[in-house]
């Protein structure tokens, strides 16, 4: 008697894309249907896509360009979420990041030294909340509140309160450029190369096994010799260095660092993208492909709420609704379900 192989289990990157898919179409709809509307392609579109100074623009565009921002930190989100931890100073660390960039920049320092501070300053933010959780023994959640509340104020005092405007071609180039190689935005093409380099460093070698077998059970990793505590502050380090670079991208944005709002409520749009891409928050199982889609998956919600002119106060509403939806869709006992109904 031949037993049924069990059915392939569907990749967790594939329902945060299936979320994207759903906005569009409901985005693509509106616009056709509406009275007087744009059309499917027309101008003002969703799904139009123009060229501005040879480059492409339009809703799409900017989904995959302030989508890097999302997709930047839940690639540092996603090894602590994996090792049973949590960062919540990442948009604090965002702020202090693009505060000492374009305080060195207003300075007159060369943009290489700016860039290179900003991200060191945000890796020893995050070694800082590696030796809180590791070291001293503090629980994630509120070792790093302390530098989520401290951080914001830590900004402040380096821009001396103030919104800094800056003018340097290279530091604006890693929000706002283009490669003339590439017409797409510069921000989207280094959120690829972070995820190659970090899926390179996580699962062509043997460190994303000792991160999960931390995250697994840590006692357990301990007594096979894993440095169970050098691990969990390096992906404090990381993710720190990830919102440093995001940080930067926020900055570059507007010309300006914007100690007072830059970052602000990014550490839960990054922890929701982490866990829509399957990275669960008991640790032991890490997935970047998904938490990437994941963070696209948020600035798609955030363009929706644009593009549709929905106020400030009603739109994480329904960013709530589809984010839940999305983690039901995904989760174990769904699954199982639509397993059982598979076999029949």
């Amino acid at each position: 008697m031949m037993v049924p192989s069990p059915p392939a289990r569907r990749p967790a990157a594939l329902w945060p894309a299936l979320g994207i898919a759903l906005l569009i179409i409901i985005n693509a709809l509106f616009d056709l249907l509406a009275p007087g509307g744009p059309g499917l392609v027309g101008p003002g579109a969703f799904l139009h896509v123009s060229l501005r100074d040879g480059v492409p623009a339009g809703a799409l565009i900017d989904i995959l360009n302030y989508g890097a921002t999302f997709v930047i930190l839940a690639l540092g989100m996603t090894p602590v979420i994996a090792t049973r931890g949590v960062d919540l100073s990442v948009g604090s660390i965002m702020a202090i990041s693009g505060a000492v960039a374009a305080t060195m920049s207003v300075g007159g320092r060369p943009a290489a030294e700016s860039i290179a501070l900003a991200v060191g300053i945000a890796a020893l933010c995050g070694l800082w909340n590696g030796v809180l959780v590791s070291v001293l023994r503090l629980q994630p959640f509120v070792a790093t509140l302390v530098l989520m509340v401290a951080g914001r104020g830590v900004a402040q005092m380096i821009t001396d309160s103030q919104i800094t405007t800056f003018h340097d071609a290279t530091l604006e180039y890693i929000g706002l450029g283009r490669p003339s190689w590439l017409p797409l935005p510069f921000s989207f093409i280094l959120a690829g190369a972070l995820l190659g380099v970090t899926i390179v460093a996580v699962r062509k070698t043997a460190l994303g096994l000792l991160l999960e077998a931390v995250g697994g059970n840590p006692e357990a990793a301990r007594l096979a010799g894993v440095r169970a505590r050098l691990l969990i502050v390096g992906t404090y380090v990381w993710c720190g260095a990830c919102a440093g670079v995001a940080g930067l991208i926020a900055a570059a944005n507007i010309k300006a660092a914007d100690p007072f709002h830059a970052g602000r409520n990014l550490e839960l749009a990054a922890i929701f993208a982490v866990v829509v891409g399957g990275t669960p928050l008991t640790g032991g199982r890490l997935n970047l492909v998904g938490a990437a889609v994941g963070g696209l998956l948020m600035q798609c919600l955030t363009t929706t709420m644009y593009t549709r002119n929905i106020g400030a106060d009603v739109a994480p509403l329904p960013q709530a609704l589809v984010i839940l939806a999305v983690c039901i869709a995904g989760a174990a006992p769904v699954r199982a379900m639509r397993a059982q109904k598979a076999a029949r």
